[in-house]
């Protein structure tokens, strides 16, 4: 695509904009090339590493590691998931707060991890396990396997499961919620033997598994206005259920809201998007992104094989409201004439075909180039046989493209600018997302970050700087809890002695005095929570008082039988009087009430002689001494 050639006073100000931004390296002060949209553009914005231990803190950016997942609730608050970049760069998280990217957790980090928002505080991550789960010598796979919820600033929970187990849970690909307490998460086909594909559901109170029994694997989840969709991967032998065996296979799916049965729907597109004699397993499974107006998918032929022999071609589809379309494919474009498989048919290195990475649908701008009319239109990243071979140094490849099958940008990242001022290729597209008209970014397989935006968006991004604690807290966060659904380690025998050394007792030249042995004073700890106190305010709002003996998180539960009816989040509260407060609802009345707690810090400790003392429980305990089990009516 050509660009006009921008004047000297403009070269000036989106020079002055750059050094702003926290430009990398030689990029600070290097103007970019005007454009018909508003002077979009992309560019290097790469975030110095974190500080190290030590207090030094370079001025030399690096990749971050492989990032899993970037994804914005505003333009101005972003997250990304990194496996790290060992030892400058920790796996964990990191936020963009409108002015640059920092460092906010050195948990939770994944291989290739996924992001969920479910509030404008709160957020979920599929993570790496931890070592130490499973005490066997030839542990399990550890990658994308757990769940982390992010609220307020801090790591309220964590999910995992033992290994080798029926109920153990599979690596997750996809990731999307609903609401605060309507979130999935989807993966990998269940264990040998098993018919579906692993999946999570979190329904404000618990994590629960809910296999899909249509057993393909899940590899996409988008919310899409009101409505939840997951994309899946076909493959021959997967293991499906009689029912699922007998019908078609459906590569999108749509996920009912709560309370709704069956939760999976397979949904049929109503347009071909395989070409003529393709098998299903064909075609890769869609990458999705939701625009405005519709839900975009992107799908890369898959591997020939037995089953499927013949050579699909990179697939994009639209649907909305009024149906889906095909963008491009093999009912749109001519043999030969797909915008990105140049020549179907063509394996190897040298295959000039691209495949897609990633798809990132962009809000529609006031306007499209010369006084266009504005549609909704969705960048591709993409990569090729040669491109591949190039890496760690390959470039990235991105194109725009537009909801009627127009390729209006191509663009091979750093730009040819960007070269000549000394930055080099930066690794292939890997993943893509727009928050706003002209604002996408762009993260590579090495980890870094390109981002598209106009001086009009930059200015306003540093003129309203997300300044909210939850992402901008003076420390990234440094703990994670323990996962639920995974018991504690206990030692089977205490720790081998080796404070002396070797070797015979040295000769005494005095007779030996026996001394008498006080006996040691024993200490045990004093009761984490005391002084509990309930009552309830106008009928419906039970307040819960107490005393706490050291920090600790506490969550209240009401429960109804077996069945949670309502809880408060998990808090964390210091030592000394604190309270909870817990709307409660007359249909549904609890039978009880019940504490979840979990020390933070140590606890107290007081002598055993000659008084008597309750040791501390960190998990989970019941409060039986509650008049809630009579029905509504005034508390103690």
């Amino acid at each position: 695509m050509s660009r006009a050639t921008s004047p000297r006073s403009l070269v000036a100000l989106l020079g002055l904009l750059l050094a702003l931004a926290g430009g990398a390296g030689p990029l600070a002060g290097m103007a970019r090339a005007e454009e018909p949209d508003g002077g979009a553009s992309w560019h290097l914005e790469q975030p110095l590493p974190p500080e190290l231990p030590n207090g030094t803190k370079s001025t030399t950016p690096i990749g971050l590691g492989r990032i899993g997942d970037i994804e914005f609730s505003a333009p101005n608050r972003g997250l990304l998931i990194t496996a790290g970049n060992p030892p400058t760069i920790p796996a964990g998280i990191w936020a963009y707060n409108g002015v640059s990217w920092h460092e906010l957790a050195k948990v939770c980090g994944a291989t290739d991890g996924r992001i969920a928002w479910s509030g404008p505080d709160e957020f979920w991550t599929v993570s790496d396990g931890r070592a130490g789960q499973s005490n066997i010598e030839n542990p399990p796979p550890l990658a994308d396997n757990t769940l982390c919820h992010f609220a307020n600033g801090e790591v309220a929970a964590s999910y995992g499961s033992l290994a080798f187990l029926p109920t153990s849970y599979q690596a997750m690909h996809g990731a999307a919620c609903l609401a605060p307490d309507d979130c999935w998460f989807g993966g990998d086909p269940l264990p040998q033997g098993q018919a579906g594909a692993f999946q999570l559901h979190w329904d404000g109170h618990s994590v629960s598994e809910k296999p899909n029994p249509q057993g393909h694997a899940v590899e996409d989840l988008r919310r899409f206005g009101d409505e939840l969709y997951e994309s899946v991967r076909i493959k021959s032998d997967d293991v499906l259920s009689e029912e699922e065996s007998a019908s078609d296979p459906s590569v999108l799916h749509l996920i009912e809201p709560n309370g709704f049965q069956p939760p999976f729907v397979s949904l049929s597109l109503g347009v071909p998007i395989y070409a003529s004699g393709e098998f299903p397993e064909a075609l890769d499974f869609l990458h999705l992104s939701a625009g405005e107006s519709a839900l975009w998918g992107a799908a890369d032929p898959a591997l020939p094989s037995p089953e499927s022999p013949a050579h699909g071609e990179l697939t994009v589809i639209r649907t909305n409201a009024g149906g889906a379309t095909q963008i491009v494919g093999p009912t749109t474009d001519p043999e030969g004439e797909n915008p990105f498989t140049k020549q179907p048919g063509t394996e190897g290195v040298h295959s000039p075909n691209e495949a897609v990475s990633a798809i990132a649908a962009e809000p529609p701008g006031e306007e499209e180039g010369e006084g266009t009319p504005a549609g909704e239109s969705a960048w591709l990243g993409l990569t090729s046989g040669p491109n591949t071979a190039q890496e760690p140094a390959a470039p990235a490849l991105v194109s725009r493209l537009s909801s009627g099958g127009v390729v209006s940008q191509r663009e091979q990242l750093p730009t040819g600018a960007e070269e000549a001022a000394g930055v080099g290729p930066k690794g292939a597209a890997d993943k893509l997302t727009c928050p706003a008209p002209h604002d996408c970014w762009l993260a590579t397989r090495q980890g870094w970050l390109f981002h598209l935006t106009t001086p009009a968006g930059r200015s306003a991004e540093l003129a309203n700087p997300d300044t909210d604690p939850a992402f901008n807290g003076p420390q990234p966060i440094t703990f994670r809890p323990e996962d639920e659904g995974v018991p504690a380690v206990v030692p089977d025998a205490p720790p081998v002695d080796n404070s002396g050394l070797p070797g015979e007792a040295p000769a005494r030249t005095v007779p030996l005095v026996e001394v008498p042995t006080p006996e040691p004073e024993l200490r045990t700890p004093v009761p984490l929570l005391s002084n509990i106190r309930t009552r309830l305010i106008h009928g419906t709002t039970l307040e819960l008082r107490f005393r706490l003996a050291a920090r600790a998180r506490v969550k209240l539960l009401a429960k109804r039988g077996a069945r949670v009816v309502a809880s408060t989040p998990m808090k964390t509260f210091a030592a000394g009087n604190r309270s909870l407060t817990l709307r409660l609802d007359k249909r549904r009345w609890p039978t009880k009430l019940a504490l979840q707690t979990h020390a933070l810090a140590p606890v107290p400790t007081v002598s055993t002689r000659g008084a008597s003392s309750t040791t501390v429980s960190t998990g989970f305990a019941t409060l039986n001494r509650t008049p809630l089990l009579s029905g509504p009516g005034p508390l103690g």
